[in-house]
Formats: C-alpha cells, structure tokens, sequence
C-alpha cells in the first residue's frame, strides 16, 4: 500500500501499524541493484570447497558465555530493572542508552568503534572494526539490529527476540574474540544497525557508503531474530529462500552441519532483514533466523516480547552465534 504522509510521520508511521505489516520510506532518488559480482563470491566459494572441521573453532565457538547473553538480553529489554530501557525503538532515548552501552563493551575487546549517523532524529549505526594484522583491504561483515518495534498503543519495545537476540550473539562474539585473543587476517566489522524497522534505513546508509567506497566485503552476515521456537518443534536455523547469496547461505549451512549439528537448518520466506541493503549493493550476504519457516513468535513486534517467556530459548540463540563465529572464522582466518 502507497501511502503520502508528512516526512515526521512517515519516521513514525510503524508505531501505528499492525504487527506483521512493514514500512519502508520511499526514497528520494533511485536506489540501483548491483548484482553480486562472480568476483566477489570467489572467497566463500574457496572456503564452502575446502571446508572441514577444526577442532580450535569449535572450542572458540562454544567459549560464547550463555550466562552473559542471558545478562545482555535482560539489560537490553529493561527486564534487569537497571538499564532504564524501556523501549529501543529509533527515536527513543532507551535506544541511544543501548548505543552507547554496545559501543563501549565492543570497544573493551579492542575493537575500534564509532558511532555513524544517517538520518537526523534517529539513533546511529554503531560501527565496530578489528583490523587484519597482514596487509589486506578484504572485511567480513557480522550484524545485528539492535532498534526494537512495540504494540500498537504501548510505548513498550523491548525487542528481546526482535531483534534483541541477533545484537546479543553478535556482541557475545566480540565477547570471545577479546577473552581468546583472536588475531584475524582479514578486517572484522561487529555492527549494530538502528532504523530498521522503518525500512532498513541504517544499513542501507551504510551499505551504500561501502560500495561508494568500492569496499572488498568477502561475507556479509545479519542475525534477526534468533532465540524464538516453538517447544514442540527442535532447535532450527532458518536461511532465506529468496533473498542473498546461495552461496553465502550454503557456507552456513555447512559450518552449522560442522559445528552446531544439534541445529535443524532448513531455508524460510521471512525476508527482508538487513543483509538485504548488502545484497542490493552487490555485496555477498545473508540472514541467520530462527525458524525454517515462517515467523510464528507471537510477541513479534509486540510490547511483551520479552526474554522471560516460554519458547525464548537461549540455546538457540548461542547455537545460532555459534553458527556465526565459526563462519567468520572460517572467511576472516585467524590467530589465537
């Protein structure tokens, strides 16, 4: 549905929709579609050849603390009774609390993290960078979104699952990387994206300044949504069936066989997360979710979407991390 309304309330507009509608702000100039360069698939492609399991992976993988991610969540979502969060929603003070916070815990592994505006009134990008320690311009990509949406009426967005699961595995990574000493051979990025419930605005900013910047992103990983399962149904890992590179999704596929086989992967229609404003601009990317199916966590985009509920499973929120880490093991190389 097109719809015309004042540029202020088409910032907002998602706080008045029912929950599985999305809006997407129509932009000013054209947006072009870059397909992925056979070039660009070259590394994943090498590594998805040559794979096999190494044992030092998995122990690095499963280091990722669960007691941790249990804390982050519960400050995230306000459920600590510490964080003063109350929503992380774009325009909230509550989501430049939880920028701040990701910054400065990414900045204590040794990472380099600043914070990127794209739109005035929103909260930033929160940009996290390990640079390689050999020569290289190539950079492996790992993200979550860490703005949350709320029920219609209720200025209450925790966003435990939405996507309060995805910035907690990626923050656990950074967790790891600093606790292991991790060296990569290949720059790393940890980012935390804002606005995307309104369309996806933070990462198609900044995918847009990497390709403008004819950036070399070898892998590019969003995690949205990764802690919720039914409990009659077995710990899973959904992949896309349409958006992304198969090749990327492929890769993924492989390193959960590897790793995590604990995991039931199989591919879903829920779509349309950040990776997609990486796979616009040419870049090789893809989505880690929840379930091999479609969305059915009925506190989607909803103000009781909280981690203390049943069928918020930290397992497979760890399990999916897992999944995660080893992949930009695998595509980044490393030292320990």
């Amino acid at each position: 549905m097109l719809v015309s309304v004042a540029d202020d309330a088409a910032m907002m507009i998602d706080t008045i929709l029912p929950r599985y509608w999305k809006s997407s702000i129509i932009p000013k100039t054209p947006v072009p579609f870059i397909p992925v360069p056979a070039e660009s698939l070259e590394h994943v492609k090498e590594v998805l050849a040559n794979l096999k399991f190494d044992p030092v992976i998995a122990a690095t993988v499963n280091s990722l603390s669960l007691p941790q991610m249990m804390n982050d969540i519960r400050f995230l979502t306000g459920e600590d009774g510490k964080s003063g969060i109350v929503s992380r929603h774009s325009f909230t003070e509550g989501s430049r609390t939880a920028a701040e916070w990701l910054r400065e815990r990414v900045d204590a592994t040794g990472a380099i993290c600043e914070f990127k505006t794209f739109l005035v009134g929103f909260a930033d990008n929160v940009v996290c960078r390990y640079s390689s320690i050999v020569p290289t311009n190539s950079t492996v990509l790992i993200s979550g979104h860490y703005d949350s949406r709320g029920s219609f009426g209720s200025l209450r967005a925790p966003g435990a699952d939405d996507d309060g699961s995805g910035t907690t595995g990626v923050l656990s990574i950074a967790r790891a990387i600093a606790r292991r000493n991790i060296k990569f051979l290949s720059n790393v990025e940890l980012v935390f994206f804002a606005g995307e419930e309104q369309g996806l605005l933070g990462s198609r900013a900044y995918a847009k300044e990497l390709r403008d910047q004819n950036a070399t992103l070898t892998m590019m990983i969003q995690a949205d949504m990764t802690a919720y399962h039914d409990p009659e149904e077995p710990l899973q890992l959904g992949l896309p069936e349409t958006i992304g590179s198969p090749e990327v999704a492929s890769l993924v596929a492989e390193i959960a066989a590897l790793y995590v086989p604990e995991l039931t992967v199989g591919t879903t229609r829920a779509c349309c997360s950040d990776h997609q404003s990486f796979h616009q601009m040419g870049f090789p990317a893809t989505q880690v979710f929840e379930r091999a199916g479609p969305i059915i966590d009925p506190m989607y985009h909803n103000s009781g979407d909280l981690s203390d509920r049943i069928g918020y499973d930290f397992d497979q929120l760890k399990a999916i991390a897992m999944v995660e880490f080893a992949a930009l093991l695998h595509v980044a190389g490393y030292e320990i």
